[in-house]
């Protein structure tokens, strides 16, 4: 099996989809421990007899499904051949249970991915290839599923994950969390983050959560973890209702490299609680993956412009709302930037090695700015709303957005998506 996206080889199966995730967990920080119990809720896309099951670095027990004949773990997948068909549009189950050390997914093209520990706690960092590193799954961006997550720790520790905290139960020396995510949800974009944390709500009609150390306040911290309330209430003015119950930001004791996105939560490091543009951009850009990633997310890792072009763009606009530079200033100096480097990325099929390079991230965020200029304002702003509002939930392509932005501004742009996404020179900035 060679997976459905080549820039994710071997990963996920297209002959079906999983409706629901019921995943159950139990971690021992100290031992880096994970034991799962795993339950997939599927439906067939086609008469189906046998599947692939993504699951990478931990060992299989027991498996069960409706009809099951046998099943196999070969690598990273776990091979399962039912006993009779299921038709096109049946629904099974399929559950599992494993255990072992987790780690990560390596990759030679996009690097590791998946359960990373850290001085005291652990944290998931799965985009794009990372999901099978701590639980089963069909390993497609394009494949949304609810979840419900419940994680036993230590009872020092906090669990955070994708999704709204329903309760915590006690037993013993132990917690077990419970969350549950009720927006679809792709499976790199789920995430559970394990520390010795405490919860801070801040104040807005949109619940915000910070989770964090006890002992991280101070001014950086309130410039940037602190604005978020503003920053929400300014992207849901620009992009239009937050797409999820709640929003939580995580910020481990460990410094990160770069910060985690994940659906209804971001993880950072500490490093990050600082005044400096750097850090504040990147709380901004976190939030804005809320709509643009999330909320509405690819069907193809090659759109990966629709995610980071869209995130970089808001960090522009939020410059602008908060007094500091302009998004024109910032395309123009970007622009420029880009003028000076290789004109050797496609940004509407980057490549696995490209698709995070910086380049996507600007160039997608300039094709924005090309496109608010042709279009003005008012109608800038329609497309990214009713973007959101029509396909929140679902899985896009560049073609889906550029009829989208043809139907809403009433005019042909094709012309301004071939030139920015589909041809290599760096166009020029409308006037």
């Amino acid at each position: 099996m060679t997976g459905t996206d080549p820039y994710v080889p071997g990963h996920g199966d297209s002959s079906y989809d999983v409706a629901h995730y019921d995943v159950v967990l139990k971690y021992r920080p100290s031992a880096n421990r994970l034991d799962g119990d795993v339950t997939l809720h599927c439906r067939a896309r086609q008469p189906l007899l046998a599947l692939g099951i993504d699951l990478h670095g931990l060992q299989v027990a027991k498996l069960t499904a409706d009809g099951l004949a046998r099943w196999s773990q070969r690598g990273s997948k776990v091979m399962v051949t039912l006993r009779s068909t299921v038709q096109q549009g049946g629904e099974f189950t399929v559950r599992l249970r494993y255990s072992g050390h987790p780690g990560t997914v390596p990759s030679t093209e996009l690097g590791d991915a998946g359960w990373e520990e850290l001085t005291d706690g652990a944290i998931v960092a799965a985009q794009p290839h990372g999901a099978p590193a701590w639980f089963p799954c069909n390993d497609r961006p394009d494949a949304k599923a609810t979840y419900t997550f419940a994680v036993t720790v230590p009872s020092e520790y906090y669990v955070a994950a994708s999704g709204r905290l329903e309760r915590t139960d006690r037993s013993g020396s132990t917690l077990t969390w419970h969350y549950q995510q009720r927006a679809p949800m792709a499976c790199y974009l789920a995430a559970v983050q394990i520390g010795r944390y405490v919860a801070r709500d801040l104040p807005g009609p949109t619940p915000v959560r910070v989770v964090a150390p006890s002992d991280l306040d101070g001014p950086g911290y309130q410039a940037s973890f602190g604005a978020q309330p503003a920053m929400m209430a300014y992207f849901v003015d620009a992009f239009g209702p937050y797409p999820f119950e709640d929003y939580t930001t995580v910020v481990t004791d460990d410094d990160l490299e770069i910060p985690l996105e994940s659906q209804s939560l971001s993880t950072f490091g500490r490093n990050f609680a600082t005044d400096d543009w750097q850090s504040v951009r990147l709380v901004a850009h976190e939030l804005a993956h809320q709509w643009f990633g999330n909320a509405v997310t690819l069907t193809r890792w090659k759109d990966i412009w629709l995610h980071e072009g869209f995130a970089c763009y808001a960090e522009w606009l939020w410059s602008e709302e908060s007094g500091r530079q302009s998004a024109r200033d910032w395309a123009e100096h970007y622009h420029q930037k880009l003028a000076s480097l290789p004109a050797d990325l496609l940004l509407g099929d980057p490549s696995a090695e490209l698709m995070f390079d910086d380049r996507v991230y600007k160039r997608g965020a300039l094709t924005l700015h090309a496109l608010r200029g042709v279009v003005g304002d008012r109608a800038f702003f329609e497309i990214l709303q009713t973007w959101v509002s029509q396909h929140s939930g679902g899985s896009v392509t560049t073609a889906d957005f550029v009829a989208h932005c043809g139907q809403v501004a009433d005019q042909d742009l094709s012309e301004l998506f071939e030139a920015w996404v589909y041809e290599l020179p760096l166009p020029a900035l409308p006037g």
